[in-house]
């Protein structure tokens, strides 16, 4: 799916619940790693325990489109966006926002320094295209020697530039790059089986995502690595191809409750899971209006299940 405002939590393999500490600022980059043990996984930072309570945010004043980016405006107009935005987060509990690249790294600082709010920085990862050579490819090809180059180029880079920034807590690779192996367009395609050719394309895809995780390590040490993948699906492959994410990251939508999400992971993968995307639509599509009840009764049952 396409970005989008909505929750996401990291929740603890072995079901163990653990409470945000106090965020304070820090005079440099905290230290922010995965600690495994019999109960289950654990995010430190600087070695207290955190659960990530937090939104995918982005800034589109009304009237403006995708080609609108906070970012391109002056200072006054960025902290005045960033103060009327922060101060709600930071009211409604949010801890951590996830944010696509572009973002200066001293507005991440700005957003930590004042508000106790992490970010999360998101590289595509050739999601929704790249350009190589001059040539725009609209459907990433992963298995192309020219598109990895450039792919594992600009994660390096972004790990040599982020790195150290204050407020940072981890770098975040891809949206739903499983569905785009095999989506041509808006609409969604029928899953894949084994002989389609998206599986091929996937492992390669996979493959390179692990060679990006262990080159962003090489530059910063201090900074889990995760993914944001379309559910489970090509988990067989993940487990197979990318042993070195830190952090399983999914965008799920299953409707009131998980299923075998959690059993899945912990099983087969052995990561903690980090909820990219979840919840549900504000708008009825049968009523034909907003309808936040329904919304309310399927983001309840969610919250549940992960604090369980």
């Amino acid at each position: 799916m396409k970005p989008k405002i909505t929750l996401l939590l990291l929740a603890l393999l072995g079901f163990t619940l653990l409470f945000s500490t106090t965020l304070t600022a820090q005079t440099s980059g905290d230290r922010v790693v995965v600690e495994e043990s019999e109960d289950g996984f654990r995010l430190l930072v600087n070695g207290e325990p955190m659960i990530v309570n937090g939104m995918n945010w982005d800034y589109f004043p009304i009237g403006t489109n995708h080609s609108y980016s906070i970012w391109d405006q002056s200072p006054n107009i960025i902290r005045q966006a960033l103060d009327n935005e922060m101060q709600l987060l930071q009211n409604m509990g949010v801890n951590a926002i996830r944010v696509y690249t572009g973002i200066p790294k001293h507005w991440i600082e700005y957003i930590y320094d004042n508000y106790g709010i992490y970010t999360m920085l998101n590289h595509a990862f050739g999601r929704y295209g790249v350009t190589v050579n001059g040539v725009w490819m609209e459907n990433t090809e992963y298995s192309d020697e020219p598109v990895a180059e450039l792919l594992l180029s600009e994660v390096t880079e972004l790990a040599n530039e982020y790195k150290g920034t204050r407020g940072l807590l981890l770098y975040l690779l891809g949206n739903e790059n499983n569905y785009g192996l095999f989506w041509g367009g808006a609409e969604t395609e029928d899953i894949p089986v084994e002989d389609r050719i998206s599986t091929e394309r996937a492992r390669h895809m996979y493959r390179l995502f692990n060679e990006a995780a262990l080159a962003m390590k090489e530059v910063d040490q201090d900074r889990p690595i995760a993914i944001a993948n379309g559910d489970l699906l090509f988990l067989d492959l993940l487990v197979e191809y990318s042993p070195d994410i830190d952090i399983f990251g999914a965008n799920v939508y299953r409707g009131v409750s998980f299923t075998d999400l959690f059993d899945r992971v912990k099983n087969e993968y052995n990561k903690p899971l980090l909820f990219t995307e979840f919840g549900a639509d504000a708008f009825n599509v049968i009523k034909n209006e907003e309808d936040q009840a329904c919304q309310a009764y399927y983001k309840h049952g969610n919250w549940r299940e992960i604090y369980e």
